[in-house]
């Protein structure tokens, strides 16, 4: 019976994840560590709008379980000493150096932390990789762990459970998911996991593989996503020069239960820390196992939603008559998506690069995404113009359209649908255009205030 669990990582899977577990089971002991202090500590703030991820109803669950049976900290030996199960949720990004950069993890903190589950563990304890992984790191993390000495007295199995959480529905992900899956070779230690999820997950949705299975699994899963979204962008390119409708055409299509609606709207393209990641991740697998064309066909969904933002940005360009060299853009939301704070791989970052490029004045607003987050993804820090572009966060939608020749609309804010047009279009310099990449603004009412309206896949 598993009483207490550590878990390294306490990032956007790693707390909400484990907020999860300790509030649905008060009889076991959960502990969440990492090495940067400063994350661990507003963990802890009292202040729960203060916490490092934001996801709706997480400040909630946290105020319930913290201190009773959920706990943050940097002790990370001692966490990992004292733990029945031990979750891997750190860092995997893509290696921007050395063999298999620009395609394959960097499992370095992966490694890591094995290495300090064998150094610290008692007895017999069940490692769980959480974090996003290539197929057969288990095989890796087995290795490590089966190199301490016999003497030691300790043992290990380990799983596989990746996650499948969408930020911004995170805790509702997993608090009643479509399925909880559970890959392994020790089928005690396969149980001892489903019996934690059994507390509130039904028996048929937790699922058991082999490791292998389940870690592929999680990579085609995003993979297959991520499809759907490159390829209604392309369908929405065509519907703008066609004269067709992408929302039509996406409620056409939808109908047909064999393809279903959901991840059918058309946008400025995927982000997130995931999709990718786990994508690339896919084409270096294929290519080290020599499947070229299979390679092929999953890099272009990756290249297909690159064009996609760098065409946005584009047309921005050219209907601002050919330049935005000093000209005042308001960009409406710059997380990935909505209801999260979460800015990696954002397709804002690319766009609002492009434009920065080119001389633009960008008004940047975001409900939560701080400055310093804009200036770590955009690589200049706020400020005036010094003959090139520049940029300036803005608390409200008023400020952004201040001067501004262009809104674009990049993030679907709920708050982002429900803007007073006329007030907004009084601010703006004429002739004055609204960029909607989400579809979700209310175009009538913009063109009412006499602003030109593009929204993307409507011809």
């Amino acid at each position: 019976m598993i009483r207490s669990i550590c878990c390294i990582g306490a990032g956007y899977v790693g707390g909400p994840t484990m907020a999860v577990i300790a509030d649905r089971c008060p009889g076991i002991q959960v502990t969440v560590v990492d090495l940067n202090a400063e994350r661990i500590a507003a963990w802890n703030d009292l202040d729960l709008s203060q916490l490092p991820v934001y996801e709706p109803g997480l400040d909630a669950l946290v105020g319930r379980a913290r201190g009773r049976n959920l706990h943050f900290s940097t002790a990370v030996e001692a966490a990992i000493a004292g733990a029945d199960m031990v979750f891997l949720s750190v860092n995997t990004p893509t290696k921007t150096k050395g063999v298999g950069a620009g395609q394959a993890s960097d499992l370095r903190w992966i490694e890591a932390s094995a290495r300090q589950v064998a150094a610290c563990a008692q007895g017999h304890t069940i490692v769980v990789e959480k974090s996003t992984l290539p197929v057969r790191t288990a095989e890796t993390v087995q290795t490590i762990l089966s190199a301490v000495p016999a003497a030691e007295g300790k043992t290990f199995s380990v799983l596989s459970n990746p996650e499948f959480l969408a930020e911004g529905t995170a805790i509702a992900d997993l608090q009643a998911p479509d399925r909880v899956l559970i890959g392994g070779e020790d089928p005690t230690a396969i149980e001892a996991l489903a019996a934690i999820y059994s507390q509130w997950v039904p028996a048929e949705r937790i699922l058991r593989t082999n490791l292998w299975s389940s870690e592929l699994s999680k990579l085609t899963a995003n993979a297959f996503l991520a499809q759907r979204i490159s390829s209604i962008n392309a369908i929405a390119a065509i519907c703008e020069a066609t004269g067709a409708d992408v929302g039509e055409v996406a409620k056409a299509i939808g109908a047909d239960s064999r393809i279903g609606a959901k991840f059918l709207k058309a946008g400025p393209g995927f982000g997130g820390s995931c999709f990718q990641k786990d994508i690339l991740n896919l084409v270096y697998l294929c290519g080290h196992y020599g499947l070229h064309e299979v390679a092929a066909y999953w890099q272009q969904v990756v290249t297909l939603n690159t064009w996609q933002q760098q065409r946005i940005a584009r047309l921005v360009v050219n209907r601002l008559f050919g330049t935005v060299s000093g000209k005042r853009i308001g960009v409406l939301g710059f997380a990935f998506k909505a209801d999260t704070n979460d800015t990696r791989e954002s397709p804002a970052i690319r766009i609002c690069r492009d434009l920065l490029e080119e001389g633009a004045v960008l008004q940047i607003v975001d409900p939560k995404v701080s400055e310093r987050q804009l200036e770590q993804d955009l690589g200049q820090p706020s400020g005036d113009c010094d003959g090139a572009g520049c940029w300036h966060q803005v608390p409200e939608v008023q400020q952004a359209a201040r001067g501004a020749d262009a809104l674009l609309l990049l993030t679907e804010w709920q708050e982002f649908a429900q803007i007073d047009w006329a007030a907004v279009g009084e601010l703006m310099r004429r002739p004055a255009w609204l960029f909607d990449a989400r579809a979700k603004a209310d175009a009538a009412a913009a063109r009412a205030a006499g602003l030109q309206v593009w929204t993307v896949g409507e011809g």
